[in-house]
């Protein structure tokens, strides 16, 4: 065995408690024989961007409201761990309210140029913006603002062989795709920029330059139903020829779209998309790419009409591969979050330790009206066909009108959590939804599951079965023997991201108490 690989083994044993669990029977990714299976990541990382730098490969994603963008990183193109996140918080109004649900980072485009990592992300309601880091793993550069507008999307960054720096983007409503010129430090834009592509819901651009070419790689047609379009000219300013390269064809993949085009050390391409699926929102997918006459073809043109279709399964891109997933499970035992946790909008810090009792992440309830309006909800994606999350509650120091437990977010919101009400401790199950477009308002439903006053702790879980369209909740007193908490239930994504786990803490009547959540156990069973 070479030394690279033992150490990696040795760090994938140490590091057990936060990797994802990763189970020998799961029908998508690594399939531990040389090849994959699509996804490649069965949960929602929208948008993505993919670059290779040396024989690393790097991705991003958009996050909206939920904070950090984290930064994912693999060796292999199949396999990939979270290695940060970019940002904490928007310093913005709203974002400490809870009021920019669906707002936030939309298709952010990560290169590198000049020794440098840029990334380069709009945000719907307040501008252009840019960060930069000497490494992958940061530190990042606080988020510079380019231009706060409203309703720009899906930018990226271009620097030609001349020097000479452009940037893309899209309008909200998906189009028209416009070029402005930037300055090489990428902090400033240069002009009010230029038409150059007006397709049907076209956005998320991505530049390429390849043999003298420059070929913009654009999603088009929408979300759930699109196809991927190359446009290429020997003029950045075109004008430019079109080539639908991939749609759905005879295949299940709705909308194999919006991505990365990226090589190996080899020479070989390949293209990661997105397929918006009902509950885990938009997962990942990994294509072959083959280049023909100055064009890549996507996927395999298995009916002969010219356009690729996505594979089921592929080898792998790179051999010597080692399966594994992100980050799932936390002992809370480290001196920082693991990264595959994001705060719902801006954290209050203040309100949150791991050091206040170790082993332990300790929520300080924080006053609100309801779970919509609660800071401090933590959360991480909701992983694979089949898994299940226990999480260990201590909630001896709940305040009288507290509130803690776990929650399935989606477009509604479904709650498991211990309330104190007239000093008596009680385990409920909660529905709370989201103002509704018609202006009807958040409400919350409540149904008692049991009194628990003669325990400080609780297990409390929840099991996701995605093809069976059915969620569980359960509870232990001892960790070893659950029963069911109410009946099944069902949510799918919502607000532009797929489902979550969350962990929440808040108090009705005033900002008092706290629960300490220990193990964290989080497994992908399918």
């Amino acid at each position: 065995m070479k030394n690279w690989e033992f150490i990696y083994i040795t760090l994938l044993i140490l590091l057990g408690s936060t990797l994802g669990a990763y189970a020998a029977s799961l029908d998508w990714g690594d399939q531990g024989d040389g090849t994959y299976r699509n996804p490649v990541l069965n949960a929602d990382y929208s948008d993505p961007d993919v670059i290779r730098v040396g024989e690393k490969y790097y991705m991003v994603a958009s996050d909206f409201h939920f904070m950090g963008m984290q930064i994912l990183e693999s060796s292999d193109m199949v396999n990939w761990r979270i290695v940060t996140q970019v940002y904490n918080r928007f310093d913005m109004p709203k974002w400490d309210t809870n009021e920019r649900y669906a707002g936030g980072s939309w298709a952010p485009s990560l290169r590198y140029h000049d020794g440098k990592y840029w990334i380069f992300f709009c945000t719907p309601h307040e501008g252009l913006f840019m960060t930069q880091a000497e490494r992958p793993e940061g530190p990042w550069s606080p988020l510079h603002c380019l231009k706060a507008v409203e309703k720009w999307e899906d930018p990226c960054p271009f620097w030609d062989s001349d020097g000479k720096a452009y940037l893309g983007r899209s309008q909200h409503g998906a189009g028209p795709i416009i070029l402005h010129r930037m300055s090489e430090d990428g902090r400033t834009l240069l002009d009010d920029g230029v038409t150059i592509y007006t397709g049907p819901v076209a956005e998320g651009t991505k530049f390429l330059k390849r043999d003298g070419w420059y070929y913009l790689s654009i999603p088009e047609g929408g979300v759930g139903e699109g196809w991927q379009t190359v446009l290429r000219s020997k003029s950045i300013y075109g004008p430019y020829e079109k080539r639908v390269v991939l749609h759905q064809g005879s295949t299940a993949v709705n909308g194999p779209h919006q991505g990365a085009l990226v090589d190996t050390p080899q020479g070989a391409w390949w293209f990661y998309h997105f397929q918006e699926t009902e509950a885990l929102g938009r997962v990942v997918h990994l294509q072959p790419v083959a280049w023909h006459d100055g064009w890549p073809q996507i996927g395999t043109d298995t009916d002969g009409d010219g356009i690729g279709e996505p594979v089921a399964a592929w080898s792998n891109p790179l051999p010597q591969t080692q399966p594994s997933l992100p980050q799932t499970s936390d002992d809370f035992a480290g001196a920082q979050l693991s990264p595959q946790w994001q705060w719902n909008h801006n954290p209050v810090d203040e309100a949150w330790s791991l050091t206040e009792t170790p082993g332990a992440l300790t929520l300080h309830a924080l006053k609100t009206e309801s779970f919509i309006k609660a800071r401090n909800t933590l959360t991480q994606k909701a992983m694979g066909y089949e898994s299940e999350a226990t999480v260990e509650l201590d909630f001896s120091h709940l305040a009288e009108s507290g509130r803690a437990g776990i929650v399935c977010m989606g477009k509604t919101n479904e709650l498991l959590g211990v309330r104190k009400e007239g000093g008596s401790l009680k385990l409920y199950r909660t529905l709370a939804t989201f103002k509704q477009k018609d202006g009807t308002p958040p409400t919350e439903t409540d149904t008692l599951i049991c009194s628990v006053d003669d325990t400080k702790r609780l297990w409390l879980r929840i099991s996701f079965d995605m093809p069976a369209r059915q969620y569980r909740f359960h509870y232990s007193t001892d960790g070893a023997t659950f029963r069911h908490a109410g009946n099944p239930f069902y949510a799918i994504r919502g607000n532009w991201k797929g489902i979550r786990l969350a962990l929440y803490h808040y108090n009705t009547r005033a900002a008092e108490g706290y629960v300490n959540i220990g193990n964290v156990k989080y497994d992908i069973n399918r």
